[in-house]
């Protein structure tokens, strides 16, 4: 079978197709006969099919790989979904891998309830994200996420009603069970987003009116939205590979904020509640730090202030909530706003953990940024979260944060400078192997 077909095969909706195309890839990179250009680059942060992405899990680890990253790891909103199959593909593929999940937390029964914090829809309501997750506890992450998703489902009805409600007249015609569930992996473990929704309706746009000229005058004309030109040129292109993607995006600045509906207590549990979860697990629970925004990495986030006028009171609030760790996206933030976050986190004995999320076809896997000089430090501490990741899989106490680690009595710098040492020594065919330079 030649590369063509199995990079496709890798991406195909059908498990099993998928993970034969791992283990054949695979069989070819250990033979030589498939090569790279290998970076230092890494993401710890890249969405799939189990949220919303381009990318099933195999095909996630395979981009990354050809990318030339020396780790994956695959994070998806509400969901544990991807990481069997992340860690699978993985192994196949020859590229160290890491697994989690991302949700919304309730800060709405703390000192930042009124705050705007990193959410830009929700005040008091805040993003984070739970990294390096044992392979042993995936099936209680995905029993604790399984209430979230099917509340989260209820207000996802309500959402594509209200979305018809506003563009039923233009003759769309968006139902949840049919249009927007198929497009998910939720019976497999998964989880429904905004986004989702939104790729339900550009889907029915295309079958509408086709891609090309009439599109984009029913966009300008019937819509009466606003296209810039490089926009209109996108989507005047009717070979544009990521024409779906782009039309998602315009209808998400325009609509999104018409038919959000806020999530309530019950789909965003306190975060102290998630936090203890996530430490009762031995995981790595971590603020997703976004930083007040002038240009946005993913292109559709508007600029706007968040953390960083009350970042000290929040950075001491992440401690008394028992975080071990916060994450950021060197694309997305400044020099400065990283010095700062950087400083504040050191000063507190938090773990920095990087990645830049995956969630577009037009994005890219690397993240050049990581090689400079100020965030090379979280190129070491992915290879030190990917060690804890596989240690802890073999042994409980290996887990970097583990009081009865027998490191524990080191700095917490000391711990990742040993770790980082572990994981880029791991033979990434043979992950857990690791317990054996320990």
């Amino acid at each position: 079978m030649d590369i063509q077909t199995l990079e496709r095969d890798i991406n195909d909706r059908d498990a099993s197709t998928r993970m034969a195309a791992s283990v054949k890839l695979g069989s070819l990179i250990r033979g030589g006969e498939l090569g790279r250009t290998v970076t230092e680059e890494v993401n710890n942060h890249v969405h799939t099919t189990y949220s919303f992405s381009p990318y099933e899990p195999a095909a996630a680890a395979y981009a990354a790989w050809k990318a030339g990253l020396g780790i994956v790891g695959s994070i998806d909103h509400d969901s544990i979904g991807a990481a069997a199959e992340m860690l699978e593909s993985g192994r196949n593929i020859g590229i160290a891998t890491t697994v989690g999940f991302e949700l919304r937390v309730s800060f709405l029964d703390t000192p930042l309830a009124n705050r705007k914090i990193n959410n830009p829809d929700s005040e008091g309501i805040v993003y984070m994200c739970v990294h390096g997750v044992a392979k042993q506890h995936i099936p209680a992450v995905a029993s604790f996420l399984k209430p979230l998703q099917e509340v989260r489902n209820k207000r996802n009805r309500a959402q594509v009603e209200a979305l018809q409600a506003l563009v039923g007249r233009y003759g769309f015609d968006l139902d949840f069970e049919r249009d927007v569930l198929p497009l998910s992996r939720f019976s497999e473990g998964g989880s429904v987003t905004e986004r989702h929704i939104l790729y339900a309706m550009a889907g029915q746009s295309i079958r509408m009116f086709g891609k090309g000229e009439k599109l984009v005058r029913f966009l300008l004309s019937s819509l009466g939205l606003p296209l810039s030109s490089k926009l209109q040129s996108l989507l005047l292109d009717e070979n544009n590979p990521h024409y779906a993607y782009d039309l998602l995006g315009v209808y998400k600045s325009n609509f999104l904020p018409r038919f959000f509906i806020q999530p309530d207590r019950q789909e965003c549990m306190d975060v102290r509640k998630v936090v203890d979860f996530s430490n009762s697990i031995g995981a790595i629970a971590a603020y997703a730090y976004l930083g007040d925004i002038a240009d946005s990495v993913t292109g559709d986030k508007k600029a706007e202030e968040f953390e960083d006028s009350f970042l000290v009171e929040l950075m001491d609030l992440l401690v008394d909530c028992r975080f071990p760790a916060v994450t950021y996206m060197p694309p997305r933030n400044t020099k400065e706003q990283m010095a700062r976050l950087q400083s504040l986190a050191k000063e507190r004995g938090l773990m920095e953990i990087s990645g830049v999320e995956i969630n577009s076809s037009r994005q890219s896997m690397n993240c050049p940024q990581l090689l400079q000089s100020n965030a090379r430090h979280l190129v070491d501490s992915a290879w030190a979260l990917v060690a804890h990741e596989k240690l802890s899989s073999v042994d409980a106490r290996l887990g970097l944060f583990h009081p009865e680690n027998p490191l524990s009595g080191k700095s917490l710098q000391s711990r990742l400078e040993r770790y980082a040492m572990l994981g880029r020594a791991m033979d990434s065919f043979d992950p857990y192997a690791i317990i054996e330079k320990f």
